[in-house]
C-alpha cells in the first residue's frame, strides 16, 4: 500500500497469518478477514486460514459499536488496518518544509493548523510527497485525523488476537488493488453509498485523487439515466483529471480507465464509459477468490500485504507533542 499509517504506541507484534481489514462507510463498517499468505486462495492448503466477510449498519457515532458486534459475531484474529472514510480524515497539500524528517510531523500540525479542522493538541497527521510541478516547489500532501477518534476506533478493534497495525485511507485501499505498472491508468472507484473517487496511479503511487460530489446514489440509477447524464458528467470529470495529469504534471497519457463500483449496472457503466474514452476502459478485477465482494474493495484493499513505496512515511507517530 502507498500509504500506511501505523500507530506505534497500539502496534504490537501478531503471529496470526490473518490480516484484516476493516473500512468505514457513511452508513456503515465493512469487515473482511482473509489468509495473508495468497489471495488467490482462499484457504492456505493446510486449511490454517479463513475467509469472513460482514458489514454492520451504523453511523459515525456507534462505529466502535459496529466494531464490538463484528467480534461477537466473528472469531478474529490477525493484524488490522483501518480504512478511514472522508469525514475521518483531511488531506491538505503545503510545500515541502526543511526540516529532518525526525522533526517533520511534530512541526507540520502547526504549519497545517488552520488549514484544517482539527485541533493540533488532538491532530494525527503524516505526508506523502505530491507529483512535482514543472518548475515548481516540492509538495507534500498531509493526512491528519482526531486522535480522539483513532483511539477509540483502536480501542474496539485491539480485541483477543487482533491488533491494529496500519490506518489509511480510501483513496490507498484502492490503488493497492492495481498491481503496480509502468503506465499509468486512471481509476474510478467507490464505497457504497460514497462518493465516487478518482485516482491516476502510476508505478504503485498516486499522482492524482480526486472526489466527485453527487454521485453517492448512482446504484439506484437506471440504465436510462446512466447513459444520458451520469456518464457525461463522470466523463467531463475524467477529462479534466487527465489534462492537468498531462499538462501540469507533464506525464504521459494514461493507458487505462479501471472501474469498480458496487453497483449492479456496473458492466452498462463500463459499456457507455468506453463509448466516451480514447483509451480502453474495463473492471478493476479482485483477487480471484473475492471477485464477488466487490462491496469490499476497500476493506480488501488495506489486507493487501505490501510494501509502502515512500520510506520516510510509513509511520504515523500518534504523538501530541
Amino acid at each position: 500500500m502507498s500509504f500506511l499509517t501505523k500507530i506505534s504506541q497500539f502496534f504490537s507484534k501478531n503471529s496470526s497469518n490473518q490480516r484484516l481489514g476493516i473500512a468505514f462507510q457513511q452508513q456503515g463498517v465493512s469487515m473482511c478477514s482473509i489468509p495473508q499468505q495468497n489471495l488467490d486462495n482462499i484457504v492456505n492448503k493446510n486449511n490454517e486460514g479463513k475467509v469472513i466477510f460482514e458489514h454492520q449498519k451504523a453511523n459515525s457515532a456507534h462505529f466502535s459499536k459496529a466494531i464490538q458486534t463484528l467480534h461477537k459475531n466473528n472469531d478474529l484474529e490477525g493484524a488490522a488496518c483501518l480504512v478511514l472514510n472522508e469525514a475521518q480524515s483531511q488531506v491538505v497539500q503545503i510545500d515541502k518544509p526543511s526540516l529532518p524528517d525526525n522533526e517533520m510531523n511534530s512541526a507540520l500540525k502547526w504549519q497545517i493548523k488552520d488549514l484544517v479542522s482539527i485541533a493540533p493538541n488532538n491532530m494525527v497527521l503524516d505526508y506523502y510527497d505530491a507529483p512535482l510541478l514543472a518548475g515548481g516547489k516540492d509538495k507534500i500532501n498531509v493526512v491528519c485525523a482526531s486522535l480522539d477518534e483513532l483511539k477509540n476506533l483502536v480501542e474496539a478493534t485491539e480485541q483477543g488476537a487482533v491488533k491494529v497495525s496500519a490506518i489509511t485511507t480510501q483513496e490507498f485501499a484502492f490503488s493497492n488493488l492495481l498491481p503496480p505498472q509502468k503506465d499509468a491508468n486512471l481509476l474510478v472507484c467507490q464505497q457504497p453509498n460514497e462518493e465516487i473517487v478518482l485516482l491516476i496511479v502510476k508505478q504503485g503511487k498516486i499522482y492524482f485523487q480526486r472526489r466527485l460530489r453527487g454521485f453517492s446514489q448512482i446504484a439506484h440509477k437506471t440504465a436510462e439515466e446512466l447513459s444520458f447524464s451520469v456518464i457525461d458528467d463522470i466523463s467531463l470529470e475524467i477529462q479534466r483529471s487527465t489534462d492537468y495529469f498531462e499538462r501540469q504534471l507533464k506525464q504521459a497519457p494514461i493507458k487505462g480507465i479501471k472501474v469498480l463500483l458496487p453497483i449492479e449496472l456496473e458492466a452498462v457503466f463500463v459499456e457507455k464509459l468506453a463509448v466516451n474514452s480514447a483509451v480502453p476502459v474495463t473492471l478493476l478485477e479482485l483477487p480471484r477468490s473475492y471477485s464477488l465482494y466487490r462491496e469490499y474493495a476497500a476493506a480488501i484493499g488495506a489486507s493487501v500485504d505490501s510494501t509502502p513505496y515512500n520510506t520516510e512515511i510509513d509511520v504515523l507517530a500518534g504523538q501530541n507533542s
